[in-house]
């Protein structure tokens, strides 16, 4: 099992070079400031603890498990004394608001801890990030009462939350649920139902679990719009902010599942427990898209994570295992064999985990640069551009992000050949935990329905124009510099192309609704990859300019071109079969009549 070592270099290729960060926190506005030397001491400090504390966890989490009992859930040992020292160190407080115990640091830094905890051990990383939501959604559309009674414990970390959405009969499609809640008295209701695959339902970590619960009303409307959204804890809070009696919420019986086993999944049963209602009734839909976005944009970095971890366990074994010849003459004439890093294909496969993995760091970085505008801009109009990105970009880095993590896992344990399968090495479990990111917070098709239906079409393309014109502005201002026509050539056909097939999708569907389902994947993954070729052109360029300066860590420049020169030439390309499979229609998928399957 290899151990996590955290890329604070490429990180900070990141940070400094690509998106200035310190030029980025001068633009906030926000009282807490952060220098260079800020950021480095935090990302270094994150660092240590991720490494020396919770990367040895990953093995143990992946084979022991959690373990069910009436009294409730155990987490693998070690989990809960970690949980512990990170709580201590400040950790869960970082991009709070101060308000309520916060640091008030930008989220931005916050995305970077959860990188390098998540890559150390996702399974231990599962416990504090649902907190996050629960955090966001009180904030956003929870009552004075409910901020006060909740927000600062679950701030500090001594508690922490969950998302209490699907039942056995309904995961995407909540209009079904079928949980009650019935008033007992001023804001308290009694809920009732079942909800499964509920992600930290019960755990040993914290003193208290805060559920944010959908449910229905006594004569809620049907379907969707009667719907309403409660905040339930495990403990009932007391007036002094002591905990009191247990509430009537239990957890019934864990999943065994595939991957992440020392990340629990819950069988949450609501025996009249009390709750309390968040935002207004039967709106409860609206407000938790707060926790929904919070969570979708922490599982795409996910997409990232289980990509580093496959180039961390790929790169080394790739240098030392030796196998055959090099087609062009020995490469260890010394040795019986030479290293299968001459190998093409071995290379093919490093080096489409590498793009991906740092590809995957600008592109999630930059999002995170997005959430910070959006709620600490300067000036309304910055605050308002920046939600439009969001609202573009959240569902393609979701869907696209994680598809192509499991891609990356998966070659990772094809550098290994046979030796990938077994457990001793660890890529096998990299392949496992990476398989749900596709799948929770809502599966790719459903991240590309958004996209196509909501985000573009229903904006009559403007957010899709919005971001394509970042992109022209960039090709345009590097139209003179030689070195970079080979990517803002290909970039710039790439984005023209993307708003072509979205205007291609939108007069298919003005006929055939069914264009837009029929399209929506093949045009994620398309948005997915000329959004990448944006920030690999970036990449490159900023490398091109520090190498002609003469920088010291040449290396680092020159790999980063070459990964782009290899992005554009080998993965780009998979945007020309997505363009034929997205004109090709939903003939080919709706004529064949249900019994013929």
């Amino acid at each position: 099992m290899p151990a996590y070592k955290a890329p604070l270099r490429d990180i900070r290729f990141v940070m400094d070079d690509l998106l200035g960060f310190s030029d980025h926190y001068k633009l906030l506005n926000t009282s807490t400031e952060i220098d260079a030397e800020t950021q480095l001491a935090i990302i270094e400090e994150a660092a240590k603890f991720s490494e020396n504390v919770i990367s040895p966890l990953n093995p143990i989490g992946d084979q022991i498990g959690c373990t069910w009992s009436a009294d409730g859930v155990t987490t693998p040992p070690g989990f809960k004394e970690a949980y512990q020292q990170y709580c201590e160190g400040g950790w869960p407080s970082l991009a709070m608001p101060e308000s309520f115990g916060g640091q008030g640091l930008p989220e931005s830094m916050n995305i970077i801890v959860s990188e390098l905890v998540c890559s150390a051990c996702v399974a231990w990383s599962g416990y504090p990030g649902l907190r996050d939501g629960a955090i966001k959604t009180l904030l956003s559309h929870g009552s004075e009462s409910l901020k006060e009674t909740f927000l600062p414990n679950l701030v500090s970390g001594q508690w922490t939350g969950t998302m209490c959405l699907t039942e056995s009969h309904c995961g995407t499609d909540l209009g079904q649920l079928k949980t009650k809640a019935v008033p007992s008295s001023d804001n308290e209701y009694k809920l009732s139902g079942t909800k499964i695959f509920i992600s930290c339902g019960d755990h040993d970590m914290a003193e208290n679990i805060v559920h944010i619960v959908l449910a229905r009303l006594p004569d809620s409307p049907a379907g969707s719009a009667g719907i309403s959204l409660f905040a339930v804890p495990k403990f009932i809070v007391n007036t002094d902010g002591s905990l009191g009696a247990r509430n009537g919420v239990n957890c019934g019986s864990i999943e065994h599942k595939m991957g992440i086993h020392g990340f629990v999944t819950c069988v949450m049963n609501f025996d009249g427990a009390t709750g309390y209602l968040i935002g207004q009734p039967n709106k409860g839909l609206q407000a938790m898209f707060t926790f929904m976005n919070s969570a979708r944009l922490t599982t795409a970095l996910q997409g990232l994570v289980h990509s580093e971890v496959a180039y961390q366990g790929a790169v080394p074994y790739a240098q030392e295992r030796l196998a055959m010849r090099s087609l062009s003459g020995p490469k260890n004439p010394d040795g019986p064999a030479d290293p299968i890093i001459v190998h093409p294909d071995v290379r093919r496969l490093l080096l489409t985990i590498k793009s991906f993995a740092e590809g995957f760091r600008a592109f999630s970085y930059y999002v995170a640069q997005q959430l910070d505008l959006s709620e600490h801009a300067k000036s309304d109009e910055s605050k308002a551009q920046a939600k439009q990105l969001l609202a573009l970009l959240t569902p393609i880095c979701k869907g696209f992000m994680t598809e192509l993590g499991c891609e990356a896992a998966h070659h990772g344990v094809q550098v290994f050949g046979g030796h990938g399968y077994i457990r001793e090495w660890g890529m096998e479990q990299n392949q496992r935990d990476s398989r749900i990111s596709t799948l929770y917070e809502g599966t790719t098709g459903i991240q590309a329905l958004d996209l196509i239906g909501r985000k573009v079409l229903g904006s009559k393309g403007a957010l899709l124009t919005n971001f394509s014109a970042i992109i022209f502005e960039f090709c345009q201002s590097l139209q003179d510099n030689q070195s970079m026509q080979e990517f803002t050539q290909p970039l710039s056909e790439s984005t023209t192309e993307w708003l072509t097939l979205a205007k291609t999708v939108g007069q298919s569907a003005a006929s055939d609704p069914e264009e837009i389902g029929a399209a929506s994947v093949d045009f994620l993954m398309f948005s997915g990859y000329t959004i990448l070729a944006y920030f690999w052109a970036r990449m490159a360029k900023v490398s091109f300019e520090k190498l002609e300066a003469g920088c010291e860590d040449k290396d680092l420049y020159l790999s980063k071109v070459n990964t782009a020169r290899f992005y554009f030439q080998r993965i780009l390309p998979r945007t020309a079969t997505l363009k034929l499979t997205i004109e090709s229609g939903a003939a080919s998928l709706m004529e064949m009549p249900s019994e013929q399957f």
